[in-house]
């Protein structure tokens, strides 16, 4: 059973594009069906980590919107970070999916349990992946792969009660 994902942001939660304003302002474009996404992945008793390699505002504030409990910004060795994260956790690799996009995510990739890559990933990361999804990054991707989780882990009627009545 998968108990935690570890999601990259540019190219996985946003679609990679930086953008900048003329004052220097980044913004950037999230999803809001992976967002919720996450949000009732999390309500139903699992985790969540961002494992980045660059460092933003908007993506702290985003982190802390959707209560996600694990941020790593800035980080060079995503595989590190990450083996740390599950000895402190006390999750083994076969309890972890996750998705990445580019080749800093590559060795990360390598270990999980799962491995999930948006449909425009980097070539070399769709080789190694054991799904490549058919959104692209930043368009449901991560809610394509949470949604693949959890009729994986048997947590679908609680996924949907969230929201839905009976």
């Amino acid at each position: 059973m998968i108990k935690l994902i570890v999601l990259d942001v540019d190219g996985c939660l946003s679609d990679g594009q930086l953008i900048y304003s003329a004052d220097g302002v980044e913004s950037k474009n999230f999803n809001v069906k992976d967002g919720l996404g996450i949000t009732s992945w999390l309500k139903i008793g699992n985790q969540a980590a961002v494992i980045t390699g660059r460092k933003s505002e908007i993506v702290k504030k985003r982190v802390t919107e959707l209560g996600i409990g694990h941020l790593f910004q800035g980080v060079r060795d995503k595989r590190k970070v990450l083996l740390e994260l599950l000895k402190k956790l006390d999750i083994g690799l076969k309890e972890v999916a996750i998705i990445g996009d580019d080749l800093n995510d590559y060795n990360m990739l390598k270990i999980a349990g799962q491995s999930f890559t948006p449909n425009d990933g980097a070539k070399e990361v769709k080789t190694l992946v054991d799904t490549v999804l058919s959104k692209n990054g930043g368009n449901g991707a991560v809610r394509e792969m949470i949604d693949l989780l959890v009729t994986q882990n048997h947590q679908t009627d609680a996924f949907l009660s969230i929201w839905i009545e009976d």
